[in-house]
């Protein structure tokens, strides 16, 4: 029998030529990642170990972009604790203040992840890197702590569901559509511990921040990784932002997958995943008119310039809603820059929403628009649980850009005109 694209990623970095489901093996770690709030419980794990260094300090990234800019004293600890870390063991990769950003948007942007690769990270989204068909999982921080002093990290051989993606996407329908459409279909337990592997003409209509979207919200499905295949857009994507080799790997014609999923993205709708889950998903032809308080562009789903791109057209000669707050936040200085040099942060302004420095923020409920007891807000993050961006009672809808921008504008959950 085959190998999935994942089996043989992992059968690599083992040493195995063979891998199969169910299989515990100790692999080796192209890079390891913790920010402000995982890294410094990572850091204490390490110390235990009595380390003497890292494995590699240019195999370890540290963001500090949950609670910074610094929310309070204890966010402040915190971050120094990473600080001082980094400096202590020269990590290379250390992105401070003016230069850092939500690290799964961060990351593909500095070339530090490519295609082949096996990457750990103390945050559930870590997965998000398998949109450039890279093997990438999130841990536990004392695996992280582990990993950051061997370059290590065990795992065991998740089972598949091959995603089959045909038709293209048209209009406003984007990745993040056809990531909530297919945590509808399956549940937020339908791939527990599973690899979510999308092939497929389909994936050719899709953009890299379409699937790094996609790839990003594939926990919220319970998967251990989700994982495109590594086509032009791809390998121009990683030319574009990395000096390292990619090293590509495709499934064997005969990989066993648990269940195979079909969907024609040319019948996609606009959706909207409704409290307090992310497979409680509505099309506009299945809601009444929900009114909202809070509209959030931004988070490592939902914050790259595409995102800002569409957010802007909408927007453009606009004013967002008397009763309406807009955050919008841009992943990376990078994306912040690029923004305001194509003019969509003016765009912003001009309409009346208000512009975040890159960071997580709202998305966890950290700071930078926390929501109220009964708000309701629509966010272009990737969870919607009880109490996740404030108040227990408070709501939170997951859509879109072009859905969260219309939204702003009408003051109720509202799709764009066709394009």
């Amino acid at each position: 029998m085959g190998m999935t694209m994942t089996q043989k990623i992992l059968a690599a970095h083992c040493g195995a030529e063979t891998v199969k489901v169910g299989q515990f093996i100790e692999a080796d770690l192209d890079l390891v990642l913790g920010n402000d709030i995982t890294a410094p419980v990572a850091i204490k794990s390490f110390e235990e170990l009595e380390a003497k260094k890292v494995f590699d300090k240019d195999k370890i990234a540290l963001v500090p972009d949950h609670f910074a800019p610094n929310k309070d004293i204890h966010a402040a600890e915190q971050c120094k604790t990473m600080r001082n870390f980094a400096k202590e063991n020269q990590i290379t990769n250390y992105f401070e203040i003016g230069q850092m950003g939500v690290e799964h948007a961060l990351l593909p942007e500095k070339g530090l992840v490519v295609a082949g690769d096996v990457i750990i990270g103390a945050d559930s989204h870590t997965c998000t890197y398998g949109a450039l068909g890279a093997f990438s999982t999130g841990v536990g921080s004392t695996d992280m702590g582990v990993g950051m002093a061997t370059g290590k990290c065990w795992f065991k051989i998740p089972s598949a569901i091959r995603v089959t993606l045909t038709g293209a996407i048209s209009g406003w329908v984007t990745g993040k559509d056809v990531i909530l459409h297919l945590i509808g279909l399956i549940g937020v337990d339908g791939a527990t511990y599973k690899s979510l592997e999308f092939v497929g003409e389909g994936i050719k209509s899709l953009s890299m921040d379409d699937r790094f979207t996609m790839a990003n919200m594939a926990i919220e499905a319970g998967a251990k990784n989700g994982i495109f295949p590594v086509d032009e857009k791809t390998l121009d994507y990683i030319k574009e932002h990395s000096n390292r080799e990619p090293v590509i790997y495709s499934a064997d014609d005969d990989a066993e997958y648990e269940r195979e999923i079909v969907i024609d993205l040319s019948t996609l709708k606009l959706t909207v995943a409704f409290p307090h889950l992310p497979e409680n998903t509505k099309t506009f032809d299945q809601f009444d008119e929900v009114k909202v308080d809070q509209v959030v562009v931004g988070s490592c789903t939902n914050g790259r310039l595409d995102d800002l791109r569409v957010t802007a057209e909408i927007l453009k000669g606009k004013k967002v809603h008397e009763d309406i707050r807009m955050i919008i936040i841009p992943a990376t200085q990078k994306i912040y820059k690029d923004a305001m040099l194509a003019g969509y942060i003016e765009t912003f302004i001009d309409a009346g929403a208000v512009v975040s420095t890159p960071t997580c923020g709202p998305c966890l409920g950290g700071y930078m628009g926390i929501l109220a007891a009964g708000e309701k807000a629509v966010a272009t993050t990737n969870r919607n649980f009880v109490g996740r961006m404030g108040h227990k009672t408070s709501e939170v809808y997951l859509a879109s850009p072009a859905v969260a921008a219309e939204t702003a504008i009408k003051g109720y959950i509202a799709a764009p005109e066709n394009r």
